[in-house]
């Protein structure tokens, strides 16, 4: 595993962590991050990064998610699926890392965690998300 995809998997668990223990402190979830990663200072930054990024622009995130996941609202998924997807989403949407890498990633993630139909799943729903950002950045670029 690389270095970055283990980052992934500790931004997962920090994300999925979230989700059902919202008061969670702050310093609590750095602790761990730091910890998983051995202190890892570029590490570190970058799951931080994703964590901030995933939870500054979920409403956004989750528009677009429940958008393009037919027939099924977030309410409805998984955790673990959602929150794979969340990540996906947000590196798809913000950041400038390869569509098919992040979605390579994801695929990983969901099989890792997920049930037996999340990596499909999961695949379906961020490559419709890639596509439909590839239309986008077309049409505003003409």
């Amino acid at each position: 595993m690389s270095r970055r995809s283990r980052a992934r998997e500790i931004v997962l668990q920090v994300l999925y962590q979230n989700e059902l223990n919202p008061e969670q402190p702050d310093l609590v979830r750095t602790r761990f991050v730091q910890a998983r990663l051995r202190h890892d200072t570029k590490l570190v930054a970058f799951a931080q990064s994703l964590i901030e990024g995933v939870r500054s622009n979920r409403e956004q995130l989750d528009q677009a998610l429940e958008k393009t996941a037919r027939n099924w609202r977030l309410s409805r998924m998984a955790a673990t699926d959602r929150n794979v997807l969340r990540l996906g989403a947000f590196e798809l949407l913000f950041t400038d890392t390869p569509g098919r890498v992040v979605i390579n990633e994801a695929i990983d993630l969901a099989r890792r965690y997920g049930s037996d139909n999340s990596a499909a799943f999961v695949n379906g729903v961020l490559d419709r998300v890639l596509k439909n950002s590839q239309a986008s950045s077309t049409e505003a670029s003409s």
